[in-house]
């Protein structure tokens, strides 16, 4: 077992050694990326890195659940689901006598859905012959689809770690190829982009009400988080699920979700990184040739309804056959404002490790919470967020009592100073998981097009431990002073429905 003073070396010689590595690794990455902008105003960064004969490639568009319109909440998500179906090259046997059967398909599926929104006046045998003319239409598509096309010629020239996400800020594609089928990949991401065929349609709507319900309506974790956010947001889009409000995932359509798509292939929206062993002048003619055919817009930013500012406490209680837990959180400003790398620190302090504050208080020595974390950036990072803090009761103590020993550990934060330890242990931890982000092509590709899409300047991250080395206690009392407090907060808890 190693003394106390020899645990103290090792830990400063970790630390000294982690900020060099951070500093080092981070300078000679933003050195050799290259960024670049198509004539249509695709942003391209590329990196060379000859760590293996692989390169890791990702398609971010800065379009996601937020820019839904009301009433039209899902379509980012089922947009997402609906790119994966093929082109009007991949995926058909015939597109001339496929077209037909679509247009049909529509005509009926929109016509079904008509019907249905009537509600109790719906005409039953209109519906069901709608039904039955629908499957019947669904049934003769197959002879001119190949499903998942996209998928096989991926997988068949060596594609790992294909994978697409929506969020409520950016979607995402992403895949790695042996670094010699870059240009396939062009190819097939442009065409997706250019031409793209939104077949099975209404069975893939039915598929993604189906994963609502899983997640969400089944689900204690889902349901409580929607909740909470809806209340904590009364005007933003944040209040609103990706998944979308079942009214309104039930009622979209082809045509809807064709002019969403309009607004999400936008050039100066779109953010493509390349990372691995490439040539970067080479990688950024394919870019042009493929994805520069793209046509350039004019289309502005998505006006966002601002979140006016909490005035009172707000509450929400979930009844569900489950065991109870709880969400607290507060509103405060996103990225790159200062304040966020203070939450990012104060988020590490409370719950990060065994020996994070209210994993020990809660957990360990009171034994009263069986889990505790908290979260800065909810639900995500372009617009004003949350810090939150997530806990499960352990049985038999409720959530009442998790409640005021979380809160008082907050009022703690506010009136004494985080210790000078808690806060180096803390920034250790945080250059840590920095280093840990760079070891992989995929996670750099990932990295810097996020911050890129987002943002506007990929940089962001290379400066990020400059910015987390300032942050001092004094700044961390500052800003719970600011934002947690009682009028700026929410409380959401589930409980059990008492027999």
């Amino acid at each position: 077992m190693l003394k106390p003073n020899r645990i103290c070396k090792l830990f400063f010689i970790l630390a000294a050694f982690l900020c060099l590595t951070a500093g080092a690794s981070g300078f000679d990455l933003e050195k050799k990326v290259v960024k670049a902008k198509l004539k249509n105003g695709i942003t391209v960064l590329i990196l060379e890195r000859h760590i293996s004969p692989t390169v890791s490639l990702y398609i971010r568009h800065r379009v996601g659940a937020v820019d839904e319109a009301q009433g039209e909440t899902g379509a980012a998500h089922l947009l997402e689901h609906m790119m994966f179906k093929g082109t009007t090259t991949i995926g058909t046997k015939n597109f001339a006598a496929e077209k037909k059967i679509l247009d049909a398909i529509e005509k009926t599926g929109m016509a079904l859905d008509k019907e249905k929104r009537k509600s109790q006046k719906a005409d039953a045998t209109t519906q069901q012959k709608l039904t039955a003319r629908l499957k019947k239409l669904q049934e003769e598509h197959k002879k001119y689809f190949i499903p998942n096309e996209i998928d096989r010629l991926y997988t068949q020239n060596g594609g790992l770690d294909m994978n697409a996400s929506t969020g409520q800020d950016v979607t995402t594609y992403q895949v790695s190829l042996p670094a010699n089928k870059i240009e396939l990949w062009a190819r097939i991401e442009a065409d997706r982009l250019l031409h793209p065929v939104f077949r099975e349609f209404y069975t893939e709507r039915d598929v993604v009400m189906e994963e609502r319900r899983q997640r969400v309506e089944t689900d204690p974790d889902g349901k409580l988080y929607e909740q909470f956010m809806s209340t904590a947001y009364t005007t933003h889009p944040y209040r609103n699920p990706i998944l979308g409000w079942p009214e309104d995932l039930m009622n979209l359509s082809p045509t809807l979700l064709k002019n969403y798509f309009e607004k999400y292939k936008t050039p100066q929206k779109t953010v493509i990184a390349v990372v691995g062993a490439i040539n970067p002048q080479e990688t950024l003619k394919v870019m042009e040739k493929y994805f520069g055919r793209l046509p350039a817009s004019r289309e502005k930013e998505s006006i966002i309804p601002a979140e006016p500012n909490q005035t009172a406490e707000r509450r929400v209680d979930v009844i569900f056959d489950a065991n109870p837990m709880m969400i607290i959180g507060f509103h405060k400003p996103t990225a790159p404002a200062y304040d966020d790398y203070v939450f990012d620190l104060l988020e590490t302090i409370l719950s990060k490790g065994r020996t994070s504050r209210l994993y020990q208080i809660l957990v360990t020595q009171m034994q009263i919470a069986q889990s505790v974390s908290a979260y800065n950036g909810l639900p995500a990072n372009k617009y004003p967020n949350l810090f939150a803090i997530f806990a499960g009761p352990r049985h038999p103590h409720t959530t009442v009592e998790l409640e005021e020993i979380i809160l008082r550990e907050i009022e703690k934060i506010k009136t004494q100073p985080v210790t000078d330890a808690e806060l180096a242990k803390a920034k250790n931890r945080l250059r840590m998981e920095h280093i840990q982000s760079l070891d992989s092509n995929s996670k750099i590709a990932s990295i810097i097009s996020y911050y890129e899409v987002l943002l506007g300047d990929y940089k962001y991250f290379y400066d990020y431990l400059n910015k987390i080395d300032k942050v001092t206690a004094s700044d961390i009392q500052k800003a719970a002073n600011i934002y947690l407090n009682k009028e700026n907060r929410t409380i959401a808890v589930l409980e059990k429905k008492k027999e």
